[in-house]
């Protein structure tokens, strides 16, 4: 975790808008931003968590200047809305972290197809409605940065979960044609994607006896990242020591994307 006052990152001052704040990465990252010396403007769809976020927040980072605003990412006008409130309060945004995102469980052959676009709405055209929205002033600014929080099942396919892989996979594909198109107009787009972490959104899973053990016995690192893990690859994205990293995909999993040869079995070399 980055300490309180911390400059070499040059984020001091800068404003951050981050959606899915209210808890887990979000909210991590938003602490992570406000620590660096960062103004930070949290959205969730729940203002009460999100408010609530703020406050502690800036509480325990000494007064940072945070605020809270109710944002609905697959509604238009609540984009709108809150992007204004946004810009309202703190004149301007620099940084856009996409990071508000649903789980809707279900095989490919059986998933209501409602439940596969209400996935997609929220966790791929609402990145794409949030960088249009709040990347409007960048691109007229010529100076901004994006990152968007995709997941490791973007590029290993997760079973039983409907929409969530083939939406990360479109995240990390946004993320990319962003870069191209908006990169010449001085706006950078990024993507963070981690392995298995331990948020409100997953917790349900470390609930049944023996999933946290068993997990953490597959990862290199020998335990599940907590969100702050993820929150400090998503702050150096934004910052100015990244300002020539543009389009890429950063994996933050613990090495848990390096195990597939580790399954196969292979006489004599065990």
């Amino acid at each position: 975790m980055a300490s309180p006052g911390d400059s070499w990152l040059g984020l001091e001052g800068k404003v951050v808008a981050i959606t899915g704040a209210g808890s887990g990465i979000g909210r991590a990252t938003a602490a992570e931003f406000a620590n660096v010396g960062a103004k930070v403007v949290l959205l969730d769809v729940n203002l009460e968590a999100c408010e609530k976020a703020a406050h502690e927040i800036s509480v325990a980072s000494n007064s940072a200047e945070t605020s809270a605003v109710g944002c609905d990412v697959s509604d238009d006008s609540s984009v709108t809305s809150a992007a204004k409130e946004a810009e309202q309060i703190f004149g301007r945004i620099d940084v856009l972290i996409n990071n508000a995102g649903i789980l809707r469980p279900g095989t490919l052959d059986t998933i209501p197809v409602a439940d596969w676009e209400k996935l997609m709405n929220v966790n791929v055209t609402g990145y794409l409605r949030c960088a249009q929205t709040f990347g409007q002033a960048m691109l007229e600014r010529g100076s901004g940065a994006i990152v968007h929080v995709a997941s490791i099942a973007a590029s290993e396919p997760q079973a039983n979960s409907g929409a969530y892989s083939p939406g990360k996979a479109a995240v990390v594909m946004l993320s990319r044609q962003l870069a191209y198109e908006w990169g010449p107009r001085g706006v950078r787009s990024n993507c963070v994607s981690p392995g298995l972490v331990r948020t409100a959104l997953s917790e349900a899973f470390y609930q049944a006896p023996g999933v946290l053990e068993k997990r953490e016995a597959i990862v290199p690192m020998r335990r599940v990242a907590k969100p702050e893990d993820i929150a400090e690859a998503a702050v150096f994205l934004a910052s100015a020591k990244a300002s020539y990293i543009n389009g890429q995909e950063i994996l933050v999993d613990g090495g848990l994307s390096q195990t597939l040869m580790g399954f196969v079995p292979r006489p004599g070399f065990e």
